[in-house]
């Protein structure tokens, strides 16, 4: 029966999109179709093939070989804090971005990583039907995060129209840092993490082609970079860039943290209001009862249902280090379908936060215009992350039971 509700779950997420579209006209349902089918295929050979699980494994494996990679360097800065029997959420799970974004960063400096992302983002160009750049945009933001892929693609958004502008932004919702990976397989099942992170990409197309579909002419259907656009720039010494990595790495772990710290402070006083009007009423509880039929759909019993549908409210409101730094220790105690579905819903930057990122990260590289366009349909932003989240949840929930 649950698995029944999970397969209607799917249908009603994308019938959501549906009701919010921009366009319903222009949504192209057999390209749509086709990516359904895809992600379907993708979250069963990912998770129910042997040869599919080797290889969410060895990804897993490597994150968490360069996380205990990561904990030399910590260790020599911080030696009483690694390797104790209970490490500091800090320490364990932020201070390897230290070592794990500059690495990515040199892939990127010497042209591995853009090359990977650029004939990907082809190839799903040519499966799925849609526009070359935004699935480009789609693979990019899954490495490089959500403001560092729209910085790497200013000249793009500066010459495409601001509803193309709109799609990338909706798609900054559903993204998840490559450098960031590590921090998640150290708090949550390491399996399902990996799993999420190709099918979150095609749900991401499959959600902003429903809820805002465009019609892209060939001659506009183009991947621009600050390479094209200036060819014979002079590149910055690697030591100098190398130097800002680590930088802004060391600004990342900064910014999480805070944000961690304020939003869980912050939770905690909206929840000694509520106290106050009644001892029932608190953020977990009002989120839990909006969001209940939402999980209800991802195919749990009533009881889990609500549990979860009180961490997809703390998510949302808060981020996905606050929920998985309240189950790490009791995640793997969890039924198998349960674990799948929350670790994969947790997987993205789907939450209020981050709409503050993505339009502050537009109103520095777009005109006015498009960034008063993009700030309008901050609720449609939102409502994409949820769906992208929901929709790779109920997914790979199809097949772990």
């Amino acid at each position: 029966m649950y698995l029944v509700v999970n397969l209607i779950g799917i249908a009603v997420f994308i019938g959501i999109a549906f009701l919010f579209s921009k366009n319903r006209s222009a949504i192209k349902w057999r390209s749509i179709g086709v990516m359904v089918v895809i992600n379907a295929i993708l979250a069963w050979f990912l998770t129910d093939f042997s040869v599919g699980r080797a290889i969410v494994k060895a990804a897993a494996d490597g994150f968490n070989a360069l996380i205990d990679v990561s904990y030399t360097g910590i260790a020599f800065a911080f030696p009483s804090m690694v390797h104790v029997k209970n490490m500091d959420f800090v320490i364990s799970s932020l201070m390897p971005i230290l070592m794990i974004v500059p690495m990515f960063d040199i892939l990127t400096y010497i042209g591995v990583l853009p090359w990977i992302i650029k004939w990907v983002g082809h190839g799903l160009a040519k499966i799925t039907g849609q526009p070359k750049f935004e699935s480009f945009f789609a693979v990019e933001m899954m490495f490089l995060g959500n403001t560092e892929s729209l910085a790497v693609s200013s000249l793009q958004l500066k010459k495409m129209n601001k509803e193309r502008d709109l799609t990338l932004a909706m798609m900054s919702m559903s993204c998840v840092t490559a450098s960031i990976l590590g921090a998640y397989t150290q708090m949550m099942p390491a399996q399902f993490i990996l799993t999420a992170i190709p099918i979150n990409i095609i749900d991401a197309i499959i959600v902003t082609n429903i809820l805002n579909p465009i019609q892209v002419p060939e001659a506009e259907d183009v991947i621009v970079t600050l390479e094209d656009e200036s060819p014979e720039s002079k590149r910055e010494p690697f030591f100098s860039f190398l130097g800002d990595s680590i930088l802004n790495a060391g600004r990342l772990i900064l910014i999480i943290t805070a944000n961690v710290v304020a939003f869980v402070a912050l939770a905690a006083l909206i929840d000694k209001i509520l106290a106050c009007v009644h001892p029932w009423l608190s953020l977990e509880h009002v989120l839990g009862i909006v969001m209940f039929p939402f999980a209800w759909l991802l195919g749990l019993n009533p009881g889990d249902a609500f549990q979860l549908a009180q961490y997809m409210g703390t998510k949302i409101v808060t981020n996905e280090f606050v929920v998985m730094g309240q189950i790490t220790h009791t995640v793997k105690d969890l039924l198998p379908h349960y674990q799948a579905v929350l670790t994969v819903f947790l997987t993205s930057f789907a939450n209020f936060s981050t709409i503050g990122m993505v339009i502050g990260a537009f109103k520095g590289i777009v005109n006015k215009e498009k960034n008063d366009y993009v700030s309008s349909n901050v609720g449609l932003m939102l409502l994409s992350g949820i769906l992208v989240s929901l929709l790779s949840a109920g997914f790979v929930g199809l097949f772990v039971w």
